[in-house]
């Protein structure tokens, strides 16, 4: 046997030896190792995880558990958030400001993961996308509508792999709802009810008045990124944030994915013709008004107009706050509606022919009554994606691999996050616009609400409400200086 020593000739082990040098965690990209363009069959992808903390951290270790990926960077603002998932990725190279680490190590990753609060996706992921990289990115994709549609655009122009964390898509209950839907055992569906027992965190409220110290661990002003200055305050970091406009999107935003989701891949919606809404009041010693400015309101109810396939019109309804819809007379007085795994929230799509009803991410599908579930037997139609939840993950880090157009993902930006989550925030629109005022005319008593009542009409090829000027202020915010606006 020879003593000599092999030389190291595949990206797999050059990776397995990789060691820290003085110089820091340096790995050598694919267009070095085999060229440009080049794939090989045993590369692996290296990501960048932006958001390291929270759903971050899961998000991270799922891409780990494909087998396929290496977690080369961290980044994340806040080191208490970031702390396990910097133990668990000892050779990771961690940064707290993406900018920096994109300008330092484009060159060394892949691919970058954004779950960060909801402000800062949109911005995060299309300055990845510039460079080259793929990105998964946390749902609701971006706060802004305006947001969507530059990074459908983005990912035309780039040409990179993209999917959005809604795990539900590549769930085997989605596949199934299609395959009843197909095959017509509902007939043609005309009304959806989805529902959540969203939020639960505070909204509702003003924004607090006392600013204690900032944590030494979190560097505030990077966790604001694009939202304009504010003092710190207690209880929004790390999971709070989702009730102020400023960062969140509220219960619509943050489960509209996971419910509305299935209907659009179930009946292939498009965009909604018009939105109206009602949402709940408070008493703020004068008289009564839907909320405070600063955060979206208890509870909600938001009603979709869409046109279906075949012309007809498709009501879509909203609950959020715990409101539920009618309970389905199909169901027996002990059964749950929308599930048992995820109770408080649920979708029931209402056909001519019958209904069927789901839990969040599609799971636990059934027809009602419940007892057709087990004697309708249909062949596979739509493949399923081994391991489900972990499965979407795997799923996009192959495709990452493959290439560009080479496989397919269950929650690509152009085809089906960008126009979902375009969606989910026209119904944001109406929640922001109804309690919108008009300032007194002199002498008059009170303000006027006109925002109240109107039912939004929504132009897609114009991407605007048409109807009520005031909505379109929320189409896009004004980035925070030192945050360059994303565009073309």
């Amino acid at each position: 046997m020879s003593n000599k020593k092999k030389p190291v000739n595949s990206r797999r082990t050059f990776l397995r030896n990789t060691v820290l040098t003085t110089a820091g965690f340096y790995i050598v990209p694919r267009h070095v190792l085999g060229g440009k363009g080049y794939t090989a069959p045993s590369d692996r992808l290296l990501i960048a995880g932006v958001g390291a903390g929270g759903k971050g951290r899961s998000d991270i270790a799922n891409f780990a558990k494909s087998g396929l990926a290496d977690i080369a960077f961290l980044c994340d603002v806040d080191e208490r958030q970031a702390a396990a998932s910097v133990k668990a990725f000892p050779k990771a190279k961690v940064y707290q400001d993406w900018r920096e680490m994109f300008d330092k190590e484009s060159k060394n990753f892949d691919a970058v993961s954004v779950s960060t609060p909801d402000h800062n996706h949109a911005i995060i992921a299309f300055n990845a996308m510039q460079r080259g990289k793929h990105v998964y990115v946390q749902k609701p994709l971006t706060h802004d509508i305006y947001e969507a549609k530059i990074l459908a655009e983005a990912a035309k122009r780039f040409k990179v792999v993209t999917q959005m964390g809604d795990q539900g898509s590549s769930s085997d209950g989605v596949r199934t709802l299609r395959e009843w839907h197909d095959a017509g055992i509902i007939g043609d569906v005309h009304t959806v009810n989805c529902w959540t027992n969203r939020p639960v965190w505070p909204q509702g409220i003003k924004w607090p008045a006392e600013h204690p110290g900032i944590p030494k661990e979190l560097n505030w002003d990077l966790w604001l990124g694009t939202a304009q200055p504010r003092d710190y305050v207690e209880n929004l970091v790390p999971f709070n944030w989702r009730g102020w406009w400023d960062f969140g999107t509220g219960a619509l935003g943050d489960m509209g994915c996971h419910l509305m989701g299935p209907v659009f891949k179930v009946l292939g919606l498009g965009y909604p013709t018009e939105v109206n809404c009602s949402v709940s009041t408070i008493y703020d010693g004068n008289f009564h008004q839907a909320y405070l400015p600063d955060s979206g309101p208890v509870s909600s109810s938001v009603h979709y107009k869409y046109k279906g396939k075949k012309g007809q019109e498709i009501k879509l309804n909203w609950m959020d706050g715990g409101v539920q819809p009618e309970r389905v007379k199909e169901l027996l007085p002990t059964e749950m509606m929308g599930g048992t795994r995820d109770a408080g929230n649920g979708v029931v799509f209402e056909g001519t022919k019958g209904k069927m009803m789901c839990s969040t991410y599609g799971h636990e599908p059934q027809l009602l009554p419940t007892k057709k579930t087990n004697e309708v037997k249909l062949p596979v139609k739509y493949a399923r994606v081994p391991g489900s939840a972990e499965g979407h993950y795997k799923q996009w880090v192959e495709a990452a691999i493959a290439g560009y157009g080479k496989t397919e993902v269950d929650s690509p930006f152009i085809e089906y996050a960008c126009p979902l989550t375009e969606c989910i925030l026209i119904g944001n629109l109406a929640i922001r616009s109804f309690n919108y005022r008009e300032p007194a005319a002199a002498g008059a008593r009170g303000d006027k609400y006109p925002g109240r009542g109107i039912t939004l009409q929504w132009d897609e090829k114009a991407g605007k409400v048409t109807n009520f000027e005031p909505a379109n202020q929320f189409l896009k915010r004004t980035y925070r200086e030192g945050f360059a606006d994303i565009k073309f």
